[in-house]
């Protein structure tokens, strides 16, 4: 390992802070050194959050595959022309959420394409009618784009808008939308969503309201290390200032299925290196965060057991469903049984306890 690696790596687990470039720097480690980082990061989790990982009991609901986006890097969203097009009925929507409290979630997702038609009432319709059948299940949804579409729709604030989702039974907002948060990135990969000075302005403010959301990186497209760099210090100066943030959740990029790919922008996604060194740079760079999730249905159980062991503390949720993720490619993105997680956390010596939204421990 080279001087400069090691110094660094001593510093942070000493307290010291990390800069974007030696972050920078840290994704770009080849050969011994992964391991190297990985292994700071381990510790600085043992540290901060001990030897347990969380899971929440979640489902997702995708009540609509139309949007208005059509990014660069979804398998998912389609035009509302398109034969495969969309759009869950109220019966569907009540359908749905029987199955989720049958199975006793704890959190319910609305993961949907951005519908061009839907503005802040229809929202607040969709969130009224899942909230009085789970009134007991922490809503999570509505990214700072959505709520820019919502407050574009009818000229209203976007405070006004967070606000009456609130009202109509949010809990937390889903920190999406972010993919990268470098605008010369953005403009390729998903031109059609609010740039990141809106997106940052968006959840400071739901985050100032006592709205707390989850923060994203999808990584492993057309970006460098550092602008993966750049995009962590964004979270880190927002999480200085609000608190707001419950955790970091790395998404890597699945290609198979998406424009980038058809198009020939991109050959591949991340690689199981790139992935190592993201979860273990993320860890030591947000020093102001606890909980870095490792989401296995975007890199299989396998490389979850490993991220466990650079710097990753919660599995995210059981998910039942994830058209996104399996439309994109993934091969088993469905439903990961609490069981199989125990399985890798008894493998790794570490304590599994299923948790809540904010991580509260439930059991």
């Amino acid at each position: 390992m080279s001087q400069p690696v090691r110094q660094l790596l001593d510093d942070v687990i000493g307290g010291a802070r990390m800069t974007e470039e030696e972050a920078a720097m840290l994704l770009r480690a080849r050969g011994p050194e992964v391991w190297e980082i990985a292994r700071a990061a381990d510790i600085v989790r043992e540290e901060k959050v001990g030897n347990i990982v969380t899971y929440v009991r979640n489902q997702n609901l995708h009540l609509t595959n139309i949007c208005k986006n059509l990014c660069g890097f979804c398998g998912f969203g389609v035009p509302p022309s398109s034969k495969e097009a969309y759009l869950f009925t109220k019966e569907e929507i009540e359908s749905e959420v029987r199955k989720a409290r049958d199975r006793q979630v704890t959190e319910l997702c609305f993961l949907s394409g951005v519908h061009p038609d839907f503005n802040t009432e229809r929202y607040v319709e969709l969130l009224s009618l899942v909230h009085g059948m789970m009134p007991e299940a922490d809503l999570h949804t509505m990214s700072p784009d959505e709520v820019a579409w919502a407050a574009k729709q009818d000229g209203i604030s976007t405070e006004e808008v967070l606000g009456r989702m609130v009202a109509a039974g949010l809990g937390t907002l889903q920190g999406t939308a972010a993919e990268i948060l470098v605008d010369d990135v953005r403009r390729t990969i998903c031109p059609a969503k609010v740039p990141t000075a809106e997106w940052v302005r968006i959840i400071t403010e739901a985050h100032r309201m006592g709205i707390k959301s989850t923060s994203t990186i999808m990584y492993g497209s057309i970006e460098t290390e550092r602008d993966r760099a750049e995009h962590l210090g964004v979270l880190r100066a927002i999480q200085d200032e609000t608190g707001g943030f419950t955790e970091l959740v790395p998404l890597s990029y699945l290609h198979e299925g998406t424009a980038l790919h058809r198009r020939g922008l991109v050959t591949r996604g991340a690689t199981g290196r790139e992935d190592l060194l993201l979860f273990a740079v993320a860890r030591l760079f947000l020093d102001n965060f606890d909980n870095i999730q490792i989401s296995w249905g975007k890199i299989g159980a396998r490389m979850a057991s490993l991220g466990m062991l650079a710097g990753g503390n919660d599995f995210g949720g059981t998910m039942f469903v994830d058209a996104v993720s399996t439309d994109a490619g993934a091969e088993a993105a469905d439903y990961f049984d609490p069981a199989e997680m125990k399985e890798i956390t008894d493998d790794l010596g570490r304590v599994l306890k299923r948790r809540s939204t904010m991580y509260e421990i439930l059991d």
